[in-house]
C-alpha cells in the first residue's frame, strides 16, 4: 500500500521520531513522509511510532491509498527533499 505519513510531537521527540519513520518511508517534508509499505511493517512503525509518542499530546495521520498511481501530488515550490533515479 502507499501511504503518507504525518506527525506532530513534542519538541523532544521529533528526533526519534524522524529516525524511525526513516526507517520505512520517505521523508518529503519536515514531519512528512511518504511510500509503499506492507501491512505488517505500517503495523510495525506505529508499534514502535506508539513508544516514542505520548498519546495525549502528539499526533500521527496517516493517508492511505492501494497504490501511489491513486494519488494525485502536486508541489508548490522547491521540494524539500527530491527523490532522484540513477541509472
Amino acid at each position: 500500500m502507499y501511504v503518507i505519513l504525518v506527525y506532530d510531537m513534542g519538541e523532544k521527540r521529533v528526533g526519534k521520531m524522524l529516525k524511525l519513520c526513516r526507517r520505512y518511508l520517505n521523508w518529503i517534508q519536515n514531519s512528512v513522509f511518504e511510500g509503499e509499505i506492507t501491512e505488517i511493517k505500517l503495523k510495525e512503525l506505529l508499534f514502535n511510532a506508539k513508544e516514542i509518542m505520548i498519546l495525549d499530546e502528539d499526533s500521527i495521520i496517516l493517508f492511505k491509498s492501494r497504490q501511489e498511481k491513486w494519488m494525485e501530488k502536486e508541489v508548490l515550490g522547491k521540494e524539500k527533499n527530491e527523490l532522484t533515479t540513477f541509472l
